[in-house]
């Protein structure tokens, strides 16, 4: 009499679980309203500026990420052998982003590989382009490890 007196209740929980989800509505595609008011989705031009415009961010940041997070004095004072990698290396439809690198001479003396995209409506809640970088041997947070692979495309 116990066992069943104690299956009573799961199974009766079950049923009314079960009565609740059959009286839950239908769910129905978009009405026209609802398809066209602010709905218009990203509008890529594919208009990015060469890859000298995003020197100045990445010597900004690494900058600001070296003396604020890491309490370092390390700053890049120039750069050498500029180049575009890639634009728009996969298919039209992705965010467009141009592929840029670079050698990055840092006040300690060393010359390191610098990586970096500049990356449309990637800027501040998508106002302005945006640039994300990386310095081969200064990835102190393995963003893009091994060795920036994941700041090329």
């Amino acid at each position: 009499m116990r066992l069943v007196s104690t299956l009573k209740l799961p199974v009766a929980a079950c049923a009314a679980l079960l009565g609740l989800f059959a009286l839950a509505p239908v769910a129905q595609a978009a009405n026209p309203l609802e398809k066209n008011f602010w709905l218009s989705g990203p509008r890529y031009d594919g208009n990015l500026p060469a890859c000298e415009a995003g020197l100045p961010s990445v010597t900004y940041q690494f900058g600001e990420k070296e003396g604020t997070f890491w309490n370092s004095a390390l700053r890049i004072t120039g750069y050498a052998k500029l180049r575009e990698v890639a634009f728009r290396p996969w298919q039209s439809d992705n965010i467009p982003r141009r592929y840029c690198a670079a050698d990055a001479y840092l006040n300690d003396g060393n010359v390191r590989p610098v990586y970096f995209s500049i990356v449309e409506d990637g800027g501040l809640a998508g106002f302005a382009d945006g640039v994300e970088f990386c310095v081969v041997g200064v990835d102190r947070n393995w963003a893009f490890n091994p060795a920036c692979k994941a700041a090329k495309p």
